[in-house]
């Protein structure tokens, strides 16, 4: 609520918190002023002392100037009796007080608002996401040439246990080979059998 005031006299109200979620902020900065003012000055500052001026918007009947600190994405809009600030990509770090400050700057007088209540923007913290690099390579082309290898692996592997059961079954054929070259007692030594076969020992099966 703005009272009534006396000639060339500026009054600006504002709403007290303002809790930014989504890192945009939209701040209205009311003013009553009946004066004959034609050229005016708007800005928007933070800090407890004003220290820092965020934007600026400049009008008269004919043109509209607007700035804005290199810190802040930031424009002002001016509209009947109030003027609008939106601060866009806003962080955590800008959480602070923020003040509009109304101006006439012509004709003479120069006037301007007594110091607000001011609105202090709350500004919440965006959880980081960590995003993994995008491949170049589209996802079904990598899937086909996993796929390949894949396939590719087992043939592999299916061959080499095919050559490793072959040559472990050859070599055991090899093992398995016994002397069937005739062998006779020795009491039998002399009852027919080739003297090249050598004497047998049967005590060694004895058990």
């Amino acid at each position: 609520f703005l009272p009534s005031l006396p000639e060339n006299k500026i009054l600006v109200a504002q709403h007290p918190l303002l809790i930014v979620a989504n890192q945009t902020a939209t701040l209205v900065c009311n003013y009553t002023y009946n004066g004959t003012g034609k050229e005016f000055r708007a800005s928007l500052h933070k800090g407890t002392d004003s220290s820092v001026e965020v934007c600026v918007i400049s009008w008269n009947t004919t043109k509209i100037s607007r700035n804005s600190n290199k810190e802040f994405n930031c424009q002002g809009d001016h509209d009947k009796d109030k003027v609008i600030f939106n601060i866009w990509n806003m962080n955590a770090n800008q959480t602070d007080i923020y003040f509009c400050k109304i101006e006439v700057m012509y004709p003479p007088p120069y006037v301007y608002n007594e110091k607000s209540n001011g609105t202090v923007i709350h500004v919440k913290e965006t959880p980081t996401q960590i995003q993994e690099p995008q491949s170049a390579t589209p996802l079904w082309i990598l899937a086909t040439v996993t796929g390949i290898l894949a396939l590719y692996s087992m043939l592999i592997t299916a061959v080499f246990i095919n050559y490793w059961q072959r040559s472990k079954k050859n070599l055991y054929h090899q093992s398995d080979y016994m002397n069937m070259t005739p062998r006779h007692p020795p009491y039998q030594k002399n009852k027919g059998y080739p003297s090249y076969a050598p004497t047998r020992d049967y005590t060694a099966y004895r058990s």
